[in-house]
């Protein structure tokens, strides 16, 4: 299984357009991917409602994993958007 853990780059957290921006990418990725916060359960990445259902703050650890093909590089282009907090999806997404 290929994991990431990353910082939530995003001052707000993964709340609102933010979260937006992560499940579109996430979607994008091609590949099922989880979510959770360090310690906690895995939700679908692709979702939505579970992913505001964390709470991730700013600054927080955050774990993604996927045991699909082509997951270390969908799980690193997640990490990044996550990290750097952008606003944007990035054009490899």
């Amino acid at each position: 299984m290929a994991e990431r853990r990353v910082n939530v780059g995003w001052a707000e957290g993964l709340h609102a357009r933010p979260a937006s921006i992560f499940v579109r990418a996430a979607t994008a990725a091609g590949v099922p991917v989880t979510i959770a916060k360090a310690g906690g359960n895995p939700v679908n990445a692709a979702s939505m409602l579970a992913v505001l259902g964390l709470g991730a703050q700013g600054g927080e650890e955050i774990v993604l994993a996927s045991d699909a093909e082509g997951a270390e590089a969908a799980l690193g282009r997640l990490a990044k958007l996550v990290a750097e907090g952008l606003e944007e999806l990035p054009e490899t997404v």
